[in-house]
């Protein structure tokens, strides 16, 4: 198979990160699980690597939704097959430049964070919403976190040129690179991106052009992890783009709550607890009405009972029967409801009727639900509840 990346000539996403359109040669196609793919003589869609997700974009009308290294060549997915020959591919633009602002924001924070405060990057992950570095300190206190976002600010205002190159192996080990090691068994050039005055970092990836282009770099939380921090963050238009869907849902809570920005965890905190004690007010009353339901069950004074209950939940049948049952004697009760399209039963006995839980089987099959229970109460779920004059025919 033909190979489109060599050391001598790099493809297209290296040497001209900012390009979005290509024309370009299908030199092999294939298939891989039912995903079909090209091999190109060269590309501006970079395949996913070192922590960066891989480009998108369109191979004539064709959409690339993934792109990966296999060996030697760089293998375009494609959402339908492409024939050999002339293609002109096309890059989604905006994703890449989100992954260029993340990824050199992340270069930034590292090195800032390192250099700054002593806290080496152990990992980095680019994800679709937010980024997160893993961080070799136990704790940041919001104080830290102010202080490094700080820092960072200042190194994207001065504007700091971002510089990639290869250099030999012999270059390499000569230079003052900040890296977590080559992979084994490399064998080449590396290549390396320097932040002019701040960083020089072993990286495939693609990046800005200068740290302005970074625009804003903000730090949103972190947790604990392997007796670590892992700290999450969002760059550039990300950034700004949180920030609008943070407004909107602040004007639609103000709208809601009646309150002010700083008031509005005040104000949500008193909608929760009034909230709390009106479900424990209507948990009382559905327990008082349960209760009640039982007395007039056992006041029916027949040896079967069936009472349906429109609007009630398996919670308040389940009461019911348990009420009914302690004081039922050699009676039985049959309790059905039904609740947003929810069917349950409950079936209720006194310790002089029989097996609750054969006969609630039983019940279950007519019903072509299930269930179960124990001592003399069975409930269950179901369908519908047709088979309730086969039930109580069944208990009678």
């Amino acid at each position: 198979m033909a190979k489109n990346v060599d050391a001598t000539s790099p493809p297209a996403y290296e040497r001209e990160p900012y390009r979005t359109a290509l024309d370009a040669s299908v030199l092999a196609s294939g298939d891989e699980a039912g995903r079909p793919y090209v091999v190109l003589d060269d590309t501006i869609l970079f395949p996913e690597g070192g922590g960066q997700p891989p480009d998108h974009g369109f191979l004539n009308d064709i959409e690339v939704f993934d792109v990966q290294k296999k060996g030697g060549d760089i293998r375009h997915y494609v959402a339908a097959p492409v024939a050999p020959g002339p293609a002109r591919v096309r890059l989604d633009w905006d994703r890449r430049f989100d992954h260029m602002q993340q990824h050199t924001g992340q270069h930034l924070l590292s090195a800032v964070a390192q250099d700054r405060f002593g806290w080496q990057t152990t990992a980095f992950h680019l994800s679709p919403e937010v980024c997160d570095v893993e961080l070799d300190v136990r704790a940041l206190s919001p104080a830290d976190l102010e202080a490094l976002e700080e820092a960072v600010a200042a190194e994207i205002r001065a504007a700091h040129a971002v510089l990639p190159r290869r250099v030999t192996l012999d270059e390499f080990r000569a230079l003052p690179v900040r890296t977590r090691g080559l992979p084994e068994g490399h064998a080449g050039d590396v290549r390396l991106v320097e932040i002019e005055g701040v960083d020089l970092n072993t990286c495939a990836g693609t990046h800005l052009s200068n740290t302005a282009e970074i625009e804003v770099l903000a730090l949103l939380s972190v947790e604990p992890l392997r007796g670590g921090t892992r700290l999450f963050f969002v760059a550039g238009r990300r950034a700004r783009r949180r920030l609008t869907r943070h407004e909107e849902r602040n004007a639609a809570l103000r709208k809601s709550l009646g309150a002010p920005d700083a008031g509005l965890v005040d104000a949500a905190k008193a909608k929760l607890d009034q909230l709390s004690e009106t479900q424990r007010a209507l948990r009382r009353a559905e327990e008082e009405l349960a209760v009640a339901a039982a007395e007039a069950a056992l006041a029916a004074r027949a040896r079967v009972v069936h009472a349906h209950f429109e609007g009630r939940d398996m919670a308040f049948v389940q009461t019911v029967a348990r009420r009914f049952a302690e004081k039922a004697g050699a009676r039985a009760a049959l309790l059905t409801a039904t609740r947003e399209g929810q069917h349950v039963f409950a079936l209720g006995v006194g310790d002089g009727f029989g097996d609750a839980q054969a006969l609630g089987r039983e019940i279950a099959s007519l019903f072509e639900g299930k269930g179960g229970g124990s001592g003399r109460v069975f409930q269950g779920k179901a369908p519908g509840l047709s088979g309730v004059d086969r039930a109580l025919k069944l208990l009678s």
